[in-house]
């Protein structure tokens, strides 16, 4: 696959390089997660962003802090971007009451209420009918917000998923729905999994406006997801995005990636999403090679201190295992 050709970036220097430093916190932070692992810090399963970062940066920096966000297992990098803190999130990864669910979701099931993130879901397409209740609960509240929802191209297989989309479209609820579609699901490539590959044509089987997006671009992310949510805003029903992009690592850390050719992976590469943008903005006079390297800076500074944060965390007591397992008793 050639590399993309580069285009004008059509945003003021603050806000282009902050595209940058979210894709880069995003890359720093999960490749830390992967020495982590190795070195035993991180248990149970643990599933790498790297390569999408330019969906996460580019669709979660268009959303309203008012709009609710669900996510898959694959959720470090959306996390992040939404605003909770890097320590927090590496606190819950660790085990630690520190983090945002004290420790008991781990790597797939971060979960801030403040933020409006609700997810974090370890099972595929788990997600997509709690989007569908949170949007009806803004609809019936009268509220001006959107819900989020992501999920990967092995969902479309699931029932949940035509069932959402059916009940979404059918009562013109306000969800976005957004497909990373990494082109593998688990380890079995798309056309060999579903009979109808198409994701869009399936979401306009239920009446739904569905639009394709390069999802190696943050700048074609950011733009088509600020558009559909304006439309889901502004009570047009839901929208489908297909998110076409590429996990440079394996599924997960437990995964041995023997169903790609390194050939395919290296030219993915050649498209990432990181080095293209800075690329572009370069070439626009946009960003000089030290503003890189002094973001970089900033973000492992951010990485190391998050670690140092979680490390330091506290285990939950043994006399809080039964805690929020029943409802407490009323006097």
């Amino acid at each position: 696959m050639p590399p993309a050709v580069l285009a004008p970036v059509p945003y003021a220097k603050p806000f282009a390089l902050e595209l940058v430093r979210q894709m880069l916190r995003i890359r720093r932070f999960e490749e830390r997660c992967a020495e982590l692992y190795g070195a035993g810090a991180i248990r149970g399963f643990l599933h790498l962003y790297i390569g999408e970062e330019a969906v996460a940066a580019g669709a979660v920096s268009a959303l309203q802090p008012e709009d609710a966000l669900v996510g898959t297992y694959r959720e470090h990098g959306h996390a992040l971007v939404r605003g909770i803190p890097a320590g927090v999130i590496l606190a819950e990864m660790f085990g630690r009451r520190e983090g945002c669910c004290r420790g008991r979701g781990g790597s797939m099931h971060l979960f801030d209420a403040g933020t409006r993130f609700y997810g974090g879901n370890a099972i595929v397409g788990g997600g997509l009918p709690l989007a569908v209740g949170l949007a009806l609960a803004d609809q019936r509240l009268a509220r001006a917000s959107v819900t989020a929802c992501f999920f990967g191209e092995g969902a479309a297989a699931e029932g949940a998923f035509h069932e959402s989309l059916n009940l979404a479209a059918l009562w013109r609820l306000p969800v976005l729905f957004c497909c990373e579609n990494n082109l593998y699901a688990m380890g079995t490539r798309l056309e060999r999994s579903q009979s109808e590959p198409d994701l869009c044509l399936r979401a306009r089987a239920f009446r739904m406006r569905a639009e394709r997006v390069d999802g190696m671009d943050v700048v074609a992310v950011h733009e088509a997801t600020r558009a559909a949510a304006a439309e889901v805003r502004a009570g047009r029903g839901p929208f489908f995005l297909e998110f076409r992009t590429y996990r440079f690592r394996a599924h997960s850390m437990f995964d041995p990636d023997l169903y790609r050719e390194k050939a395919e992976v290296e030219a993915w590469k050649q498209r990432g999403p990181l080095h293209t943008f800075t690329a572009r903005l370069k070439e626009q006079g946009l960003l000089e090679e030290q503003e890189f390297l002094a973001l970089e800076r900033e973000v492992v500074a951010e990485v190391e201190a998050a670690v140092v944060f979680a490390a330091a965390g506290t285990l939950e007591p043994a006399e809080d295992l039964l805690r929020d397992v029943c409802a407490e008793g009323r006097s």
